[in-house]
């Protein structure tokens, strides 16, 4: 009888203790599928997150590339007609006159082409070519000048008269130079001289030149 009592006592005993043992891992189940459920989400966050800092990215590397797009869509202007002859810039046509202005002998008139060329030069981009033509051009010439002591241009009026004009300032009126070729520039002199820029060997030019000026 005693016997039996003492193993009663020690079930009862023990009774509390599985019980405790069993809500432990109850609980601690519970944990393990809210730290997973916490780390699922956690991680959903995360992968949201990397998305839009990659949208973001790529929307900042992508509006540089539009707006070059932009300025490459941009069209060149129209190549502009001198008479005969087409230009596709300002500098290309500075070096043209430049070329001729030192290429062509002094006091000798200019072929029919360079003439052409010469008087829609003066036609296109003189500030006052009405008063510079006057009453008509019969020739143009490259004559060095009285004060600059340089080449220039010169035309020779229906009545003889002679005047000279500036080619730099003409081309920069129709097409705006580049700022180190500019009349102003210190580099050039007045009378449309300077440096060359671009291109190789002389001038070509058309044909051949008239009689000599008076």
């Amino acid at each position: 009888m005693a016997e039996k009592d003492a193993a009663t006592e020690s079930v009862a005993a023990n009774s509390p203790t599985e019980d405790m043992d069993l809500k432990t891992a109850e609980t601690n189940a519970d944990n393990q599928e809210g730290g997973v459920k916490i780390e699922s989400d956690i991680k959903r966050e995360r992968e949201e997150g990397d998305e839009d800092g990659d949208a973001s990215k790529k929307q900042k590397v992508e509006e540089p590339v539009k707006e070059e797009t932009h300025e490459k869509s941009i069209a060149p202007s129209d190549p502009v007609s001198l008479g005969p002859k087409q230009f596709e810039s300002s500098v290309e046509m500075f070096d043209y006159f430049f070329k001729f202005l030192h290429f062509w002998p002094p006091n000798v008139n200019v072929n029919k082409y360079e003439h052409m060329v010469l008087l829609d030069l003066l036609k296109k981009g003189h500030a006052e070519p009405d008063k510079k033509i006057g009453g008509g051009i019969q020739a143009f010439q490259v004559r060095y000048h009285p004060m600059w002591k340089s080449r220039c241009f010169f035309l020779v009026r229906d009545d003889e008269t002679v005047d000279d004009f500036s080619f730099r300032k003409c081309v920069d009126h129709i097409l705006p130079l580049p700022e180190d070729m500019k009349p102003e520039a210190k580099a050039f002199g007045s009378g449309g001289g300077g440096k060359v820029r671009g291109g190789k060997g002389g001038w070509r030019g058309r044909g051949r030149g008239g009689k000599s000026g008076k």
